[in-house]
């Protein structure tokens, strides 16, 4: 339970629980709200209010919680804001007749890092998050810093002749959602809860299902319900082919580092929903511009799971990427640095 104490920041409410309200130190997360036209986007913040930001994204249908065991072990020098998306966690979702698209979550981005009042930054981003996290570097090259794509390709290329039906699917889900009449949503004890997490995402450890449930749940009459808005299951309407993705990667000015498992999205979601020669076209893109790219042992969730294996990585890009401009070496792999795009030439000449 949160105690209603703010600190307002141009409307953003900062929200610090009981155990870290009765320390004399001041507190290292805290629960944050930032107003959007429909609602609220809900999330927490990690280090000092004016350190080095970077925002953080979490993949489809889990929530900022899936960042709980990873940035603890990132540098203290940043300041990590973690959001629940759109129809996820506690954020609120939709409204009625609106559709979940990319371009619309790379619009929420923008509304958030505005309230925060952030002009330059770094996004981590997992899964679905990446790939926002992609798009939104596209779009605001001159906003981010460094991208950080945690078992995420950046895009999600859909076959040209495959887009039109994906469109008409998506559409007729909302359309036949919206004739039913109000969907309650299923209530579940605690127990049965987690059971149905741990079914849909296999890969969860125990711990990281509890960790993703504290956002994921809500209580209810006689149980707990998920969180998230059910229409977050609808096909993405929009789609972009992968020559379409291989242009709008090529305007990304950031650092980017690529994190995958050896047992992740590449390896699980078969060739029917990510042809292998989308992820070798848009892996080579990112090799093309001397970017990092880096495979681990580990699943889907393995930032979650195992961060020890991630977060090593992830705290030298920061540092060499973000913090200083000088060559890292991952266990004997030396990783190139892009060339800086020209107003970054001009900085570092004093221009």
């Amino acid at each position: 339970m949160f105690v209603n104490l703010f600190f307002t920041f141009r409307d953003i409410k900062y929200r610090s629980t009981v155990a870290e309200m009765s320390s004399t130190v001041k507190p290292e997360v805290s629960e944050l709200s930032i107003p959007v036209p429909w609602g609220e986007i809900r999330g927490r913040a990690w280090g000092p209010e004016h350190g080095r930001p970077v925002l953080c994204l979490h993949g489809w249908a889990d929530n900022c919680g899936t960042f709980n065991t990873l940035i603890p072990l990132l540098p203290k020098e940043c300041r990590y804001v973690a959001v629940d998306l759109a129809g996820h966690g506690l954020s609120s979702h939709r409204p009625a007749g609106v559709l979940y698209t990319f371009p619309a979550n790379v619009a929420d981005v923008r509304r958030i890092v505005d309230g925060l009042q952030w002009t330059t930054f770094t996004i981590i981003g997992h899964s679905m998050g990446g790939n926002i996290a992609a798009l939104f570097s596209a779009l605001y090259p001159e906003m981010v810093d460094a991208l950080i794509l945690l078992d995420a390709y950046g895009f999600l290329p859909t076959d040209q002749k495959e887009i039109p039906k994906v469109m008409r699917q998506g559409m007729d889900e909302m359309l036949q959602y919206e004739k039913k009449a109000e969907e309650k949503k299923r209530v579940y004890t605690y127990e049965k809860a987690a059971e149905r997490l741990k079914a849909a995402n296999p890969t969860l450890s125990e711990r990281s299902v509890h960790t993703l449930l504290e956002r994921g749940l809500v209580q209810g009459e006689g149980g707990f319900v998920f969180s998230r808005d059910l229409r977050i299951n609808f096909k993405n309407i929009v789609r972009i082919s992968l020559e379409q993705s291989l242009e709008i990667q090529s305007r990304i000015q950031a650092f980017v580092l690529v994190v995958l498992g050896d047992k992740g999205f590449g390896a699980t979601t078969g060739p029917e929903l990510y042809p292998r020669r989308f992820a070798s076209k848009l892996l080579q893109g990112y090799h093309d511009r001397n970017h990092t790219v880096v495979t681990v042992a580990g699943d889907h969730h393995v930032h979650l799971n195992d961060p020890e294996v991630v977060a090593p990585l992830v705290s030298d890009f920061l540092r060499t990427k973000v913090f200083s401009q000088h060559l890292p070496a991952y266990r004997g792999v030396v990783i190139a640095t892009p060339t800086p795009p020209l107003e970054r030439q001009r900085q570092e000449l004093g221009g």
